[in-house]
């Protein structure tokens, strides 16, 4: 687990708390960061309390009955609800994992839940991901080929050359892994993170693509790829449980193999 606490000099005061629900006997309490950039005052937390008897299974469909039936102007993104789009991400008991598939039972104690670390917030528990995007972007995470497509056929891979891509396709760009890493916290603006990094990786060993060559030519810089100090928290964070560290190293090792 990575854990994240609050500075004890922080300006996020205590906020509202609202009232509980009468006659419940299974009571939960959820601390949540609110933050409104047109109200002109610093962040706050508000202390919600549930009936999880009346309440799904995950943080997620505890912050939905919150916004539906406690306080509307509670804001957060969500969409599949099944642990693929990855919209929900946010750090619940100080680890960045999706609402989707974290389980209310599993946290011990107040579900305490802000907006993924060291991102600029745009309201209460949704971050700004514009810069996240370019850098994704800027791997250009798309086949490329000089070579024509066969005209009866797709581009055909080997069950070897297919298994390449296990534990990469599968990311789903929550941000979790680069937003819990301390080298992209000091170094965001020119280290790309291990979810672009992972993603470089996954079209870098695609037997299908033509560009490696240039991809990789790409990544040989000191901040876009060697700030990477394997940490390693980007690892055990990932809520679909892939291994960006070592699709990093493994990108180090074809850039000392071709000197």
């Amino acid at each position: 687990m990575v854990e994240f606490t609050l500075p004890a000099n922080s300006k996020i005061k205590k906020g509202l708390t609202h009232p509980e629900p009468q006659e419940a006997e299974s009571i939960k309490r959820f601390k949540i960061y609110r933050w409104d950039p047109d109200a002109g005052e610093n962040p706050r937390t508000d202390m919600y309390t549930l009936d999880t008897d009346r309440c799904g299974p995950m943080v997620l469909d505890a912050l939905i009955k919150i916004k539906n039936e406690v306080d509307p102007t509670l804001t957060f993104r969500r969409s599949c609800r099944e642990g693929i789009c990855g919209s929900c991400a946010m750090n619940i008991d100080g680890t960045n994992t999706l609402a989707c598939t974290k389980p209310i039972d599993e946290v011990n104690g107040d579900v305490k839940i802000y907006p993924l670390p060291h991102m600029p917030v745009v309201k209460d528990l949704v971050p700004d991901l514009t810069h996240f995007y370019a850098q994704y972007a800027s791997i250009k995470p798309w086949l490329q080929s000089k070579t024509a497509a066969p005209p009866d056929r797709e581009r055909l891979q080997s069950k070897e050359e297919r298994s390449r891509l296990d534990g990469l396709y599968e990311c789903i760009l929550c941000a979790c892994c680069s937003t819990s890493c301390p080298s992209y916290w000091w170094n965001g603006d020119r280290y790309l993170g291990p979810a672009t990094l992972l993603q470089a990786y996954r079209w870098i060993v695609d037997s299908r693509d033509e560009a490696t060559g240039e991809r990789l030519d790409e990544l040989e810089d000191p901040f876009r790829l060697y700030r990477c100090h394997t940490i390693m928290n980007c690892s055990r964070t990932c809520p679909k449980s892939l291994n960006p560290g070592r699709a990093i190293a493994e990108i180090k090792k074809l850039l000392v193999s071709r000197r």
